[in-house]
């Protein structure tokens, strides 16, 4: 008999609208694995039991209603998906992954969370991230580390390193996250899901987040290709006051639909160089690169070799703007030194960072975004590894000096950010796991403005590897 939790957030929708499972039945089943397992994930930092039961039974009543009156209900009704604590939902702590703000409660929801609750999601909680999610793993004092379920030693990434851990642990059917560096795909990747940080300007990310750079963007983590894809229909949104917009899908189009269709024959691009120096791409993820290519070709894909398009110039130009990002959160200057070390030094450059210093990184990078998307054009898709070790310990950050510690994310993330200063959207896939029984991604990434063809293509990569029934052993 299929558990609850191993059914996709499509199968649970359908679910509820025939009848077939209520809304209360599948909240109650993944707070009761929440209660029994969250200790061991560290996946959540609030559980919402309360409003997540509350808005179950309203979704029952709906789903009630319009099975009688014969008419539709929004496409995610009754469908428990949680959110990052790093976005606000009105009436429930957000404590940004730091004790400074353990008892900050805002009082309306992050315009991404709007659009969520609009299509139905019952919330369960709010996810674990690290400190004002700035590292790539999620290992604060506000509660457990969040590892991944394949090895419970090890990380679960970061910054959404709750959000991956809770849908690869079977504690929510997907999650949604956010990506300012690669926060979406490396916990992904770690976790064994399918992870998708789209364009610039697909998603608002108000009022609060601010998008001066652009790096950051919304986005869903997910157990299968269309799952993601129908997520990403929902969260997709633009608001009034944001930079950087797209314009919507044509009429009557959905990226859900394009998960059931077929890519044609794509001309892929590939490199396996890192360009942070020092980074050396581990066998396991160089061997899941290998394999990926070989299966892009198999199914009649164009795949050449080409050097990254952005040099080891662009690292110091990134490091400028995320430093300059640390000092984004409005900490009491007394309080400062409660926070933990890599933020102290993380905010500690970015004071120490000029305003021509800014200016000249964001306008570097500027230039080489205009260079890089003009290489890029010739390609539909863009093939690397996504990271260049496999998961790595629990506190093996944490073991050495923040500044060295920050060295190390950069080794072990030399690929991800790429693409957040290119705004190009960007994939990571399950297609490897090895010989450690341990996941190894690989990404994927876009042309500005066409998920839909990283998704065509993603889900045709899923049904030629399918990963869907992969689990955790001890899950």
């Amino acid at each position: 008999m299929t558990e609850i939790h191993d059914m996709t957030v499509l199968e649970q929708a359908a679910a509820i609208r025939s009848g077939e499972l209520s809304p209360v039945e599948i909240t109650d089943h993944y707070l009761g694995r929440i209660d029994r397992l969250n200790a061991q994930t560290g996946a959540f930092y609030t559980v919402t039991a309360d409003l997540a039961r509350e808005q179950a039974a309203a979704a029952e009543r709906a789903a009630r209603e319009a099975r009688r009156s014969g008419g539709g209900t929004p496409p995610l009704l009754g469908v428990p998906i949680p959110i990052k604590d790093l976005n606000m939902v009105a009436g429930v702590r957000m404590t940004l992954g730091s004790t400074v703000f353990a008892d900050n409660v805002p009082t309306e929801d992050d315009y991404v969370v709007a659009e969520l609750r609009k299509a139905g999601i019952v919330i369960t909680g709010k996810t674990a991230t690290p400190e004002f999610g700035l590292p790539c793993y999620t290992e604060t004092r506000i509660g457990p580390p969040a590892r991944t379920p394949w090895d419970p030693s090890r990380s679960a990434g970061g910054s959404s390193g709750g959000a991956a851990a809770a849908v690869a642990a079977g504690l929510a059917p997907a999650a949604q996250g956010s990506d300012g560096g690669g926060s979406i795909r490396i916990p992904s990747s770690v976790c064994g899901l399918f992870g998708i940080k789209p364009s610039r300007g697909r998603i608002s990310g108000g009022p609060l987040m601010p998008d001066l750079s652009g790096l950051s963007t919304d986005g869903p983590i997910a157990r299968t290709v269309a799952d993601a894809a129908l997520l990403l229909d929902v969260m997709t949104c633009n608001y009034p006051g944001d930079m950087y917009t797209l314009p919507p899908l044509p009429e009557g189009e959905t990226f859900l639909a394009h998960a059931c269709r077929e890519p044609g024959r794509l001309r892929i691009g590939r490199s396996v160089r890192p360009v942070v120096p020092g980074a050396v791409v581990h066998e396991d993820c160089a061997a899941a690169y290998e394999q990926a290519s070989k299966l892009l070709a198999e199914l009649g894909h164009e795949v050449e070799d080409v050097d990254l398009p952005f040099g080891e110039d662009a690292v110091p130009m990134f490091e400028v703007l995320w430093y300059s990002m640390a000092t984004l959160a409005p900490v009491d200057p007394a309080r400062e030194d409660d926070l933990l070390p890599l933020t102290r030094y993380l905010r500690r450059r970015g004071f120490e960072v000029k305003a021509a210093e800014l200016i000249f990184a964001e306008a570097y990078l500027q230039a080489s975004v205009r260079t890089a998307l003009a290489r890029l054009r010739a390609y539909d898709a863009f093939l690397t590894p996504t990271l260049a070790l496999p998961p790595v310990p629990v506190g093996w950050f944490d073991e050495v000096e923040p500044a060295e510690n920050f060295e190390r994310q950069k080794r072990f993330t030399p690929f991800t950010a790429l693409f957040n200063i290119s705004g190009q959207p960007a994939v990571t896939l399950p297609l490897h796991w090895n010989a450690d029984g341990l996941p190894i991604g690989v990404m994927l990434a876009g042309r500005i403005g066409e998920e839909a063809t990283l998704i065509e293509l993603s889900a045709q990569l899923e049904a030629a590897r399918p990963w869907r029934d992969r689990h955790p052993p001890a899950w």
